[in-house]
C-alpha cells in the first residue's frame, strides 16, 4: 500500500510561510521518518511519495538523501524553479545526487501565487516542457480560482503526466460549488491527469467532521476520474490539524470498502503508474 503523498519538514533548515497563525502552531516542529514510520505501521502502509512544502531546491535535496537512506521512501515529488532558463539543467543536477534516481515529480504551490494565471506564463510552460522531456510528473497544486489555467497547461502538454494535489481542495466545509465541481470534471477529462484523494480532513470543519461528511467528494473524484486514476494520500503531517494519520487512512478505505474492485489501483498501483515508480 502506498501514500502517494506526504511531507516532512525541519524548521532549522528553511522557513515555511504557510505556518504562519495559531492555527498553524501545532504543525510548528521537525517531522521526519522517525515520525512517521510507526504510523506507516499501524495503518498498514508500506511505501510513500514525499512532496515537497517549500520553492527551495535545497529542500528537494535533503528529501532525495532521505530517500536514498529510508526504502519506504519510493519516490520525490520535488521543487525546481520553473521559470529559470536553467530548469532543465537543475532537474538533471538533482538527479545525479544520492537518492536522485527517486526524483519523479516536481511541484510549485500555484494556489499561492498572487497571480491566478501564472500557470499560463511563457517561462512556466517552458519548464513544465521541461519537466516532461525529462519524464517527470507535475502535481498540480491549485485551487478553484486557478483551475482554468491548469486545464489549459494539460490541453497544452496531452502527452505529459499530472496529478491533482488534494481534489484541488473542495470547499468540503462550506459544501460543494459548482464553479469547483464543474472544473474538477473539465481536468478529469484528459485522460493524463491523476487525483488525489488527500487533503479533505483540513478542508472540512478540523473539529466536527465525521467519516461520512468526505463520500460524496470521494466518489464524486471516482465518477469523474474512473478506477485507473484516483489515489490515496495522507497528507501527513498537514493533516495533523484535524485528523490523526491512521483517521485518513480509514476515511479513504470507505471508498473502497464500497468498491472492493477498486483497492487495489487506489492504494498502490495507480500510484505507480502516475510517478512511474520502479
Amino acid at each position: 500500500m502506498i501514500d502517494a503523498h506526504q511531507h516532512f519538514w525541519n524548521l532549522t533548515t528553511g522557513s515555511y510561510p504557510w505556518m504562519a497563525g495559531e492555527a498553524m502552531r501545532p504543525l510548528r516542529r521537525d517531522f521526519g521518518p522517525d515520525d512517521l514510520l510507526p504510523l506507516m505501521a499501524e495503518a498498514g502502509i508500506d511505501a510513500t511519495i514525499l512532496v515537497q512544502c517549500r520553492h527551495d531546491a535545497d529542500e528537494t535535496r535533503e528529501f532525495l538523501a532521505i530517500a536514498n537512506d529510508h526504502a519506504f521512501v519510493a519516490g520525490v515529488v520535488g521543487w525546481a524553479d520553473l521559470q529559470a532558463n536553467d530548469c532543465s539543467h537543475m532537474i538533471g543536477k538533482l538527479r545525479a545526487l544520492p537518492g536522485g534516481d527517486r526524483l519523479v515529480g516536481i511541484r510549485h504551490n500555484v494556489h499561492d501565487e498572487p497571480d491566478a494565471e501564472w500557470l499560463r506564463r511563457p517561462a512556466v510552460r517552458a519548464g513544465v516542457s521541461a519537466i516532461f522531456a525529462a519524464e517527470l510528473t507535475l502535481d498540480l497544486l491549485v485551487r478553484t480560482r486557478e483551475m482554468p489555467a491548469a486545464i489549459d497547461l494539460v490541453q497544452q502538454f496531452p502527452s505529459g503526466r499530472f496529478v491533482l494535489d488534494h481534489m484541488a481542495k473542495p470547499p468540503i466545509a462550506s459544501g460543494v460549488n459548482l464553479p469547483w465541481q464543474s472544473r474538477l470534471k473539465r481536468l478529469a477529462a484528459h485522460g493524463n491527469v491523476w487525483c488525489k484523494i488527500s487533503g479533505l480532513v483540513t478542508e472540512a470543519e478540523w473539529g466536527s467532521w465525521r467519516a461520512e461528511d468526505f463520500d460524496p467528494y470521494m466518489r464524486l473524484a471516482l465518477d469523474a476520474f474512473g478506477p485507473e486514476r484516483i489515489m490515496f494520500g495522507s497528507d501527513w503531517p498537514v493533516c495533523t490539524l484535524a485528523a490523526g494519520y491512521k483517521d485518513v487512512r480509514d476515511i479513504a478505505g470507505r471508498l473502497a470498502d464500497a468498491n472492493p474492485e477498486l483497492a487495489d489501483r487506489f492504494f498502490h498501483l495507480n500510484a505507480i503508474d502516475a510517478y512511474r515508480l520502479r
